[in-house]
């Protein structure tokens, strides 16, 4: 089973902005010492998913930057001021075209772990009828979520900021499987500069 990797490093980062982040987008702010998006990028290296696409789009050059010297397959969504789902197309068509599913995740959940999305995988790997898997934490489905090849060509359908999670909620019973996480890892992003702070401590503390 070969499962890819996509995370969305393209946003504009209005909130966090607005709420005082000094930097050109927070994915580049630094969570102890590391930029975001890195952060995220290392993760998903560390696991079970080949290749890793990481698609940018605002920031561009400041978001390449930090996540150089990393094996990632880098693309730049021009169109990233439409909305997530262009960038969740684009990063999509960037996988080779032999991959089984993909693992999607946000540039600014930094509590996901390697082990998170080795499980994500395994769990699909064990259900050939499954077309997604999602992580639950506190009765709550959180990210990354799996998306099974199947799921490809309604993904590339969605508009504005629609994400993988509107995929999810068209499926039928049995075919979203479940794994457990806790809340660090399934639901902890990064929107203003208090919560990077926050999610340092929470990491520390796990």
């Amino acid at each position: 089973m070969s499962i890819g990797g996509v995370i969305l490093v393209a946003g504009v980062s209005r909130r966090f902005a607005a709420a005082g982040g000094l930097e050109a987008t927070k994915l580049i702010a630094p969570l102890a010492g590391v930029p975001l998006a890195r952060r995220v990028a290392e993760t998903a290296l560390a696991s079970k998913a080949r290749p890793v696409v990481a698609v940018t789009g605002y920031a561009r050059e400041a978001v390449e930057t930090a996540l150089d010297g990393l094996r990632l397959v880098l693309v730049h969504n021009a169109n990233f001021a439409s909305g997530l789902a262009s960038s969740l197309r684009t990063g999509l068509a960037a996988l080779p075209a032999d991959v089984d599913g993909a693992i999607i995740l946000l540039g600014d959940m930094p509590g996901v772990t390697p082990g998170l999305i080795d499980r994500l995988i395994d769990r699909f790997d064990a259900a050939p009828a499954a077309l997604a898997v999602a992580p639950v934490a506190g009765g709550r489905r959180g990210n990354p979520v799996l998306l099974s090849r199947a799921l490809f060509a309604a993904a590339m359908k969605l508009e504005g900021d629609e994400g993988a999670r509107r995929a999810l909620d068209r499926l039928p019973a049995g075919k979203l499987l479940e794994v457990p996480a806790s809340e660090v890892e399934a639901g902890l992003d990064v929107d203003t500069p208090a919560a990077l702070v926050a999610a340092h401590r929470a990491i520390q503390q796990r």
